[in-house]
C-alpha cells in the first residue's frame, strides 16, 4: 500500500462571527431544539444500543448524517447540533456506545465490552442501520474525539461517503504536552482504579463510567506509538489506509487533549483520504473552544455554519474516483 495518496491542506482560517447584533445571536442560540425520536438499533453482534433520530425539516439535501461521540459523552450532548443539521435538511442520528448512557447495562459485572467494540460492532451497526433506513442517500459522518478515530474498525466503513472529524487525534501519550502525567495516568492510576471499582469511574475524568475492558484497551492503545493500530495487525492498518473519502478535520489551538501533533498522527492513519485540516484558534471565533466546545450552540454562526456548508458540498458532490 502506497502511503502517498493522502492530500493534506491545513487552513488556519474559519469564518469570523457574523456581523449580526449580539442579541439576535443570543435569540438564535437559545431557541428550542427540534425533538429527536428515540429508537433502538442493533450493533453488529446484536447488542442493543440507544439511538435518536432527528428528522429533517424543509427540503432534503440527499444525504444523512451519523454523529459519533467522544469517550464518555452521552448522545444527548450532541442533540442541539443534530437538531441544527436536521433543520438544514439532513436527517441525523446520534447513539450511545455500549456501556454509555442509554446503552449501559444494569451492571458492569461480567460486561465484556472493549473500546474496539465501539468501532467494529457499535459504529458498524449504526452504519448498517443508516443504510437500511435511508437507502440510496449518501451517508456522512461527524466524529468527535474517539468518534473520529474508529471508522477504520467498522467492516462497512466504505458506506460512509465523507468524514468530518472534530478534535480527533491519536491518544499516544507522548503526543500530549504533559506526557509524564499521561504516562502515570495510563500505567498507574487507570489500572489501580479499575481494580478498585471494576470500572473506570467517571469522576476520574471521563464524565461517564467506562467498562473495565474499554478503559484497559484504551490504556494499552495510549501507551503505544501506533495507538489503535497497535492491535489488529496489518489488516487494521490497511483498513484505515485504504479509506478513500473526503475528510475535514477540525482541531483547536486551546484543546488540551487533541494537540496538533496528535491530530496529524491520526490523520496519517487515513493515508488515502482527501484530508483538509482546519486548525482554529479562539481568537478566530471570539471565544474558547477546547476539546468539547465545538458542540456548544454559541458556535452556531461560526463553526456550525462552516461545518454544514462542507457537509452540504459532500451531499451534492460525487466521491472522486480513486486514482489507484
Amino acid at each position: 500500500m502506497s502511503m502517498s495518496h493522502a492530500t493534506a491542506l491545513e487552513q488556519d482560517t474559519v469564518p469570523s462571527v457574523r456581523s449580526i447584533p449580539q442579541e439576535d445571536r443570543l435569540t438564535a442560540a437559545t431557541q428550542a431544539s427540534s425533538p429527536g425520536v428515540p429508537f433502538r438499533l442493533k450493533a453488529q453482534d446484536g447488542y442493543t444500543l440507544s439511538a435518536t433520530l432527528f428528522p429533517h425539516e424543509g427540503a432534503e439535501v440527499g444525504a444523512v448524517v451519523l454523529v459519533v461521540g467522544a469517550t464518555g459523552a452521552k448522545q444527548r450532548y450532541y442533540s442541539r447540533f443534530a437538531a441544527f443539521l436536521a433543520r438544514r435538511g439532513f436527517p441525523t442520528v446520534t447513539f450511545d456506545y455500549r456501556g454509555i448512557g442509554g446503552s449501559r447495562p444494569d451492571s458492569f459485572e461480567g460486561f465484556g465490552a472493549h473500546m474496539e467494540d465501539w468501532g467494529s460492532q457499535d459504529l458498524a451497526g449504526a452504519i448498517a442501520t443508516m443504510r437500511e433506513r435511508f437507502p440510496g442517500r449518501r451517508l456522512l459522518m461527524v466524529g468527535h474525539s474517539v468518534g473520529g478515530q474508529l471508522l477504520g474498525l467498522a467492516e462497512n466503513a466504505r458506506e460512509v461517503s465523507a468524514l468530518l472529524s472534530v478534535a480527533a487525534g491519536s491518544g499516544y501519550y507522548k503526543l500530549f504536552p504533559q506526557r509524564l502525567r499521561m504516562a502515570l495516568n495510563w500505567r498507574v492510576f487507570t489500572p489501580v482504579l479499575i481494580r478498585a471499582f471494576g470500572k473506570l469511574p467517571g469522576w476520574a475524568g471521563t464524565a461517564e463510567d467506562l467498562p473495565a475492558g474499554v478503559a484497559e484497551q484504551w490504556a494499552r492503545w495510549c501507551l503505544s506509538p501506533n495507538y489503535l493500530l497497535s492491535e489488529g495487525g496489518e489488516s487494521r492498518r490497511e483498513a484505515f489506509a485504504s479509506l478513500y473519502l473526503p475528510l475535514r478535520a477540525y482541531s483547536f489551538a486551546d484543546d488540551p487533549i487533541a494537540s496538533k501533533a496528535a491530530v496529524e498522527h491520526l490523520l496519517s492513519f487515513y493515508a488515502d483520504a482527501l484530508v483538509e485540516h482546519r486548525r482554529v484558534t479562539p481568537q478566530q471565533v471570539g471565544q474558547p473552544i477546547g476539546h468539547f466546545g465545538f458542540f456548544r450552540e454559541s458556535f452556531r454562526d461560526t463553526l456550525w455554519e462552516d461545518a454544514v456548508e462542507w457537509l452540504a458540498i459532500q451531499a451534492l458532490t460525487p466521491r472522486p474516483a480513486n486514482p489507484r
